[in-house]
């Protein structure tokens, strides 16, 4: 079984959420085997359990319901039978038609059924390239096997792709990655391929899918799903273009009455998972988990390759030996400590790149500790250099000074807000991963921004005078002002994820707050940051609970203080997640691990699910991973 596979088998997690009314629940099956071998793969089922699911899903009353009683409910408005469950079948193996289909036949339930056409169509006694090593034809549904599923009324037959069901080149270093969501590294050329021949790729092999299954089916396909669960914006459009106006992934989640259908989740059986196992997916509700490490890629990259592999093994071991769900990793070079990047680490036509490195670490990351990696960026702190600068427009200050510090493109730009686009687009484009952590530059003071453009836009968008004293002097004007400058920043990092999503997707959004924000919400004022307004609208609010950096004279006082004031907000306990800091800035000296670990023992005895750590120092070992382990693994959560 190939790396790339294992990996996504784990990245799909299970849904574990409450059943409503109106909510269905979407089962994913591969290969059903009669027992599990040393050469199974993580997703086979044994025909034992199989019947059993079957069994119980009947004798606890759910009601197994095909795609198109989906459709009509929503075309309907009409709510769905409690318990809804959909049983979907991927690659279309043999033992769909040996094993599957007799069972649907005896409980008359309804099935979708995935088909990869370049598998099927290769000859009978010839072997199909699978998983990066040939296989059997035998191993899969003879043609004949798929036109009686197909006419039998209880089967519907959907996509697979006709041939993107493995991986491709993915970067320079050899990384083999989804091919619908990868832009193919060519090692002889040393580029990537061009946005005409990806889209070109995509869209010639959807389409002869399509035209395969029709031929032998009689019937052009309205399902497509995604190979491995990897999709994007660009893939979905382009599919409902086709008629495929629905889309299956494995994006973690129950299917609400309102989800749309080009984004239906699933659950994916790996393990083989026993009857109560099995019967706790579907009806428990674990609290969701989030331990990240926040990681400064500077301290991985290096001139000499040989080192920088190096470490880049010892970040890995390191990320390993934590337990930690998530890593926050460093997508910009910030070599002079300012916060601004002057460089990036991937490629892109809008900055220089230092070493297209984040993408070769995300994946390592990924599939070799199995966590979730948030490309960490700025949002408006950007400097490609002296010459592009002169074409952008600048975050000024009313009165001449630097505000927080940071130099920031302005949000209110049209030409610096494409620019910062074209960056996140060519961030979904080139790399892979599961996030983005917005930059705690997303900030405007109650004196910025005061440039030209932004005081035009505050005067043609928002109505209001244009001079920044004349709005502070008036209390409504001011209050005005500074509030719709938090929605417009909260916006634009919404606008960056959609760029992202162009070409990878889903993608979670966290961003940084500083710690004021939540202790004296009247500070929204000088921050343009609201702790409410990031939990509506972020997948993570990512506060910095650092007791040091806000000169706390007693930091666990400070530390429960800072968590009475935020967790009465109804959405804190799932989406706010508490970042500790483990270096004093002030005095540039480290934390003690076991004052780190201190902290992390108070959140987790006052029911503190969400928390990390910046920044880590993998050469020193600090903080010590023996020691804060204990505190900070997902493991250490469950004891």
């Amino acid at each position: 079984m190939t790396l790339l596979k294992y990996l996504l088998c784990m990245l799909a997690f299970v849904s574990h959420l409450a059943w409503g009314q109106s909510n269905f629940k979407v089962l994913s099956f591969h290969d059903i085997v009669i027992e599990k071998t040393a050469s199974s793969e993580i997703d086979d089922v044994t025909t034992d359990n199989l019947i059993n699911y079957f069994s119980w899903l009947k004798a606890n009353n759910y009601q197994v319901i095909s795609i198109q009683d989906v459709l009509n409910a929503k075309k309907a408005g009409k709510r769905l039978p409690d318990k809804s469950i959909v049983l979907t079948f991927d690659d279309g193996y043999k033992s769909f038609y040996t094993y599957v289909f007799p069972l649907l036949k005896a409980f008359q339930y309804p099935a979708t059924l995935a088909i990869v056409g370049s598998w099927l169509e290769v000859p009978e006694n010839d072997t199909v390239l699978y998983a990066d090593q040939q296989v059997p034809r035998s191993k899969f549904l003879s043609i004949q096997e798929l036109r009686e599923i197909s006419q039998s009324g209880l089967v519907e037959i959907a996509s697979h792709t006709y041939d993107l069901h493995h991986g491709v080149l993915g970067n320079i270093e050899g990384n083999t990655m989804p091919a619908l969501t990868t832009f193919e590294y060519n090692n002889t050329t040393h580029q990537y391929e061009s946005e005409d021949h990806y889209l070109a790729r995509i869209k010639a092999d959807l389409i002869k899918n399509n035209v395969w299954i029709k031929k032998q089916t009689g019937t052009i396909p309205r399902i497509i799903v995604w190979p491995y669960g990897r999709y994007n914006q660009i893939a979905q459009t382009m599919a409902k273009d086709l008629g495929m106006e629905v889309a299956i992934t494995l994006d973690d989640g129950e299917n609400l009455e309102l989800q749309p259908v080009d984004s239906i989740r699933r659950i994916y059986l790996i393990n083989n998972p026993e009857i109560d196992e099995f019967a706790a997916n579907l009806r428990e509700s674990p609290p969701a988990l989030e331990r990240v490490i926040h990681v400064d890629l500077d301290y991985v990259y290096d001139k000499d390759p040989i080192q920088q592999e190096k470490n880049l093994g010892l970040l890995i071991e390191r990320i390993k030996d934590s337990g930690v769900t998530t890593v926050y990793l460093q997508a910009f070079s910030d070599d002079d400590a300012s916060g601004v990047a002057k460089s990036l680490y991937f490629k892109n036509s809008y900055m220089p790149v230092k070493a297209d490195l984040f993408g070769r670490v995300s994946w390592q990351l990924r599939t070799r500790v199995g966590v979730k990696v948030f490309a960490w960026m700025p949002l408006l702190a950007f400097n490609p250099g002296p010459e592009k600068l002169q074409q952008l427009d600048v975050v000024t200050s009313v009165d001449g000074s630097k505000g927080i510090g940071y130099l920031r493109l302005s949000p209110f730009s049209d030409r610096s807000r494409k620019f910062i686009e074209g960056i996140y687009t060519d961030l979904g484009r080139y790399a892979n991963f599961a996030g983005i952590l917005i930059h705690d530059d997303a900030t405007l003071s109650d004196k910025e921004d005061a440039s030209p453009v932004a005081l035009n836009y505050y005067a043609k968008k928002w109505g209001l005078p244009p001079s920044i004293e004349a709005i502070t002097q008036n209390p409504e004007l001011n209050e005005k002002w500074y509030k719709a400058k938090t929605h417009a920043l909260t916006q634009f990092a919404l606008n960056m994820k959609d760029a992202a999503q162009n070409y990878r997707k889903p993608i979670s959004l966290a961003r940084n707050y500083y710690a004021e924000v939540a202790l004296n919400p009247s500070s929204e004022e000088w921050f343009a940051q609201s702790i409410p307004n990031g939990l509506d609208h972020f997948n993570w609010v990512a506060l910095m609970a650092m007791p040091y950096m806000e000169n706390a004279r007693n930091p666990t006082q400070w530390l429960n203080n800072l968590v009475d004031q935020t967790q009465i907000y109804p959405k804190a306990s799932k989406k706010l997640l508490y970042e500790f800091q483990a270096k004093n800035w002030k005095t540039d000296k480290p934390i003690p691990t076991e004052e780190l670990s201190g902290w992390m023992r108070l959140m987790r005895v006052r029911g503190i699910l969400n928390f990390g750590y910046y920044p880590d120092d993998q050469f020193t070992n600090h903080p010590d991973m023996k020691v804060l382990k204990q505190e900070l693994s997902a493991e250490a959560a469950l004891q």
